[in-house]
């Protein structure tokens, strides 16, 4: 289990880094990180040693490769978890994939107006129809799972799942960008903020220095 490797792009923006990352914390193994700075030259130079789509994340077990975010989670409830990142019950998990599936596949106005930028804080972006079409998307699912689910634990489908980690990014979206949720979302967003692992990915992203100048969306000024 010692040679596992996960090639990142920056904490600070890497959305989908992070879904991988959490994936893998989750599953209580040791794994190299190899950090590759978005955007930089030295992006360009190293991409093609780890990753046959030139994209992170990358995860490297034995003499396997994975890549796509949502594929190295799978691997890893397969390989690593023993298949407790999805909940056994079939209704639940079938619900969980649906989600995680429209989570890695949709949402592109939320994606592209709203980047993931763990130190943007206070950040006002204008909310069009498709930013709120998706916004409001984003609180329907999380709610239906909740509901769904709230005996079983804090997560949204109870225990941590997939689905959590395709969805974390969103919550941190939504923390620096200020979006304003129903009660229940919210009290989703601060299970995820509480949890050590989100918070260590967090609080090494405030450490970076690296800028991407596209996905540093938003004006501290309030938009009209």
């Amino acid at each position: 289990m010692n040679n596992i490797r996960l090639v990142l792009g920056n904490r600070n923006y890497s959305s989908w880094s992070l879904r991988a990352w959490l994936c893998l914390r989750k599953c209580d193994v040791e794994f190299e990180e190899i950090l590759l700075p978005l955007d930089t030259a030295e992006f360009k130079a190293r991409i093609n040693e780890y990753s046959p789509t030139g994209r992170v994340p990358v995860l490297w077990h034995e003499d396997r490769v994975v890549w796509d975010s949502l594929a190295i989670c799978e691997y890893a409830n397969d390989v690593f978890a023993d298949g407790r990142l999805w909940p056994r019950n079939t209704a639940s998990r079938a619900l969980g994939r649906c989600m995680a599936a429209e989570m890695h596949s949709g949402f592109l106005a939320l994606r592209n107006k709203m980047p993931m930028n763990c130190r943007a804080n206070a950040r006002h972006v204008p909310l069009d129809e498709e930013l709120k079409a998706d916004i409001d998307r984003v609180c329907f699912l999380w709610g239906m799972a909740r509901s769904e689910h709230s005996k079983k634990g804090d997560w949204l489908l109870g225990e941590f799942s997939i689905a959590d980690a395709m969805f974390a990014p969103v919550v941190q979206r939504f923390k620096n960008y200020g979006v304003k949720l129903p009660e229940l979302c919210q009290q989703y967003c601060e299970q995820v903020h509480a949890d050590k692992d989100m918070q260590a990915w967090v609080s090494q992203a405030l450490l970076e220095s690296w800028i991407v100048e596209a996905d540093e969306a938003g004006s501290d000024q309030p938009v009209a």
